[in-house]
């Protein structure tokens, strides 16, 4: 269901807040067939986005480092997103 999610273990350096937020709130979106929450399901939505991304460090912290780096980049460390975040606006994340 969810292939195309962003492996975050074995990052160098290691994953970011925001990119552990940003792959939560992929899968939410996923799961949830919302891409943009109503302001009647924007509580629900968040609260699950918070619950998965304190899940994701958990597992993170408690897994032990693999010996491989993942063979995708986060979208979050591409060139082509970053640009795309700075031509709207938006502040880009230090990696």
């Amino acid at each position: 269901m969810c292939r195309n999610i962003t492996e975050l273990r074995g990052l160098e350096p290691a994953a970011t807040d925001q990119e552990i937020e940003a792959a939560a709130r992929q899968y939410i979106r996923k799961v949830s067939g919302v891409r943009q929450p109503s302001a009647a399901n924007v509580e629900a939505f968040e609260a699950a986005v918070q619950k998965v991304t304190d899940a994701t460090h958990e597992l993170l912290d408690a897994l032990p480092e693999r010996r491989q780096p993942p063979k995708t980049v986060p979208p979050l460390r591409r060139p082509e997103v970053r640009a795309r975040m700075v031509a709207r606006g938006e502040s880009v994340p230090a990696i």
